[in-house]
């Protein structure tokens, strides 16, 4: 368990899993009745969650917020939590089934009255899950807020936090247990697979799905590693001979992301994913509107009319990415002007400072890229909150669409110019080199050295305080320190940069590495120090984030099919630009387009063909997910016969006990 148990202000003990900071200004009236809402009996409309107030920490001179809670839970409450979420768990049998708690001794692992069943990720998320749906009965506003207007049925927590109420929400970490998972995830150096039963139980299948495709994918470039590593060092000057390379680029990415989704599905289902029912969302905390009715839900809410919305797309934020790309590439005419200068002052003194110049211009062109890529995110994140998206799928669906648009662009217009007007196959080897090489070394500046320095600069101010009230023993913080230190750790934002980062890597490798076959050993360099970095961030710096039960890598799934696709289309006119197949035409260029034009069309058909053969699920899963369908069904129809026809509902009298009957109110 996390730590010492608290005790509520009713006298129950409870292991603290999640924290509310409230503004350290909040009106008592709405502390009391948010307190008393979480506390309420789920009949009455509350959470039915045990919650104390964080004690006083050291320091006492100096300010600190008191407006911080500890939220807990029963273990009956956390059980029915775990039914109501729809959790998957695994049965006696070895299946995974949705847990319910009638048959809590049915599942694995299940003893006693089930404290250690679930996972503490597993518990936080289902807190969560109760704190966001808690909703407003007959309140019209928050007490003492009279502009934080409520309706019945009205999300509190998100009401809170759209107004500045809440300031954040929070799991806490499990000491021991993320020291045992820093050990065997990255503080030893070993030649082994990432734990990523570990990651999942610890942070959730999120997280560890985006570990698992960053391991997937630099395995599935060990063999372009290792062909395009003897390419690279032995007598390959002559850029004629890319066109072996370029070919093998068109199969491999094909059959890698036809091979994960896959690996995909299989962990998935390891994990109890796979056919896990996705909640019905609720609107977004940002999102306003008149108040109306949904008929889909019966309650009130704010309704935002689509086509206001679709104006704000089209007529503004539409033109802005446009406007963006026009700039972006404004300044990669800009790149080719300095490269024109350097290599004019290059064949007037070939000197080693002059060769040196050389590189200037790459470089600081990937230092603007890099800089321009970080302005336009906050610039997309501010237009899609402004066009008020209802649902956090699309918000981030259309988050997503506008920075790869502007960073495919960015990255890669300049690659695509000097390989199809210019033509310059030792300029694109050239430029594609110093672009991948400055972009890592500046992400891994920013991603682990960066946040690294910072956070000890955060744990030594904390530790200095604490050695300072001479309460300190060992090295172990007392609970109210460890508390306001993870409330003033980096909020981790979830997966979004580090797919996008693999994604650029994925481009910079599938589009352009015929002629520059180092680019896959350069990526899985960079790969390998990327684990370790992103699980030290994860570990050390960030705030622990909610489990997300996610059955595969969403929308980015697309991101690199899409990227696969253009992959295809972009070797096969770097094969047409080939001056050994141009040998084969040599009068017509018309006849060697229509070839190149129909060999394309030939291997996207392949591609597709290949998504219908491969299937998405393996044959042994889809088996046992028939089964345990054809096995509902069964159960159904007898329960069915048994009670006359009549549909068969289960009641709590069946339970074994008082205390099971009074666990679980529906």
């Amino acid at each position: 368990m996390l730590r010492e148990p608290s005790v509520d202000s009713s006298g129950s003990r409870f292991t603290p899993l999640v924290v509310l900071e409230l503004t350290s200004d909040a009106k008592e009236e709405a502390i009391a009745w948010l307190l008393s809402r979480i506390r309420d009996r789920e009949q009455n409309g509350g959470a039915e969650l045990l919650v104390e107030q964080l004690g006083p920490g050291v320091g006492a001179e100096e300010k600190e917020n008191p407006n911080m809670f500890l939220v807990g839970a029963s273990v009956q409450r956390l059980l029915c939590g775990a039914e109501s979420l729809g959790l998957f768990k695994e049965y006696n049998d070895g299946s995974m089934r949705a847990f319910t708690y009638a048959n809590k001794h049915n599942f694995k692992d299940f003893t006693g009255d089930g404290d250690s069943f679930l996972s503490t990720a597993e518990c936080q998320c289902i807190i969560k899950h109760e704190l966001d749906t808690l909703r407003a009965r007959d309140e019209t506003h928050v007490p003492g807020y009279a502009q934080a207007k409520l309706y019945p049925g009205k999300s509190i927590i998100r009401r809170l936090l759209s107004k500045g109420i809440l300031i954040q929400m929070f799991p806490l970490h499990e000491k021991e247990e993320l020291k045992r998972l820093c050990f065997s995830w990255y503080k030893k150096v070993k030649l082994s697979l990432q734990p990523l039963d570990d990651i999942r139980h610890y942070y959730g299948e999120g997280q560890a799905l985006y570990f698992g495709f960053l391991e997937y994918f630099t395995f599935a470039l060990l063999p372009m590693a290792l062909i395009g590593l003897p390419y690279y060092l032995f007598d390959w000057e002559n850029y004629d001979k890319y066109i072996v390379f370029a070919v093998f680029n068109v199969i491999w990415c094909t059959v890698i992301l036809e091979l994960w989704k896959r690996h995909s599905a299989s962990l998935a289902y390891r994990w109890g994913t796979l056919c896990m029912k996705k909640a019905f969302e609720e609107p977004r905390p940002g999102f306003h509107g008149v108040l109306g009715f949904n008929p889909v839900t019966g309650r009130e809410e704010p309704i935002y009319p689509t086509s206001k919305r679709h104006l704000r797309i089209y007529l503004v934020s539409l033109p802005f990415v446009l406007v963006c790309l026009y700039l972006s590439l404004y300044v990669m005419m800009i790149y080719f002007q300095m490269e024109g200068w350097a290599l004019s002052v290059y064949d007037e003194d070939p000197t080693f400072w002059t060769e040196i110049l050389l590189f200037i211009p790459s470089v600081i062109y990937a230092v603007v890229i890099e800089a321009m890529n970080l302005i336009y995110r906050y610039a997309a994140e501010f237009l899609t909150n402004w066009e008020n998206h209802r649902l956090e799928s699309s918000y981030q669906n259309h988050l997503v669409l506008k920075v790869l648009v502007f960073n495919f662009f960015n990255c890669f217009a300049s690659l695509f110019y000097i390989a199809f007007v210019m033509q310059d196959m030792a300029l694109l080897r050239h430029s594609l080199a110093t672009l991948l090489i400055t972009s890592q070394i500046l992400n891994q500046f920013m991603e682990a050295f960066l946040p690294y320095w910072l956070q000890r600069r955060r744990n030594k101010k904390m530790i200095r305080k604490v050695q300072k009230r001479r309460i300190l023993e060992g090295k172990e913080l007392p609970l109210p320190e460890q508390v306001r230190l993870e409330a003033d750790m980096s909020t981790y934002l979830g997966t979004f940069d580090d797919y996008l980062e693999l994604f650029l890597l994925f481009g910079y490798v599938s589009l352009f590495s015929c002629v520059f076959p180092l680019a896959a050993v350069l990526v899985v360099l960079n790969n390998i120090t990327e684990v370790y970095s992103d699980a030290f961030k994860m570990c050390q710096v960030f705030k622990r984030p909610f489990s997300d039960p996610a059955a595969n890598i969403g929308v980015w799934q697309l991101a690199f099919e899409a990227m696969s696709v253009i992959a295809v289309v972009t070797n096969c006119a770097l094969i047409g630009l080939s001056p050994q197949v141009r040998a084969y035409f040599p009068e017509s260029d018309t006849q060697l387009i229509l070839w190149i034009v129909a060999i394309e069309h030939g291997l996207l058909a392949f591609k597709f063909i290949l998504t219908f053969l491969i299937p998405d699920v393996p044959k042994y899963i889809q088996n046992e997910l028939a089964r345990l369908e054809f096995e509902s069904l069964e159960a159904f129809k007898k329960k069915k016969q048994l009670h006359g026809g009549k549909c068969w509902k289960p009641r709590s009298s069946a339970r074994s006990s008082e205390e099971d009957r009074s666990a679980c109110r529906y």
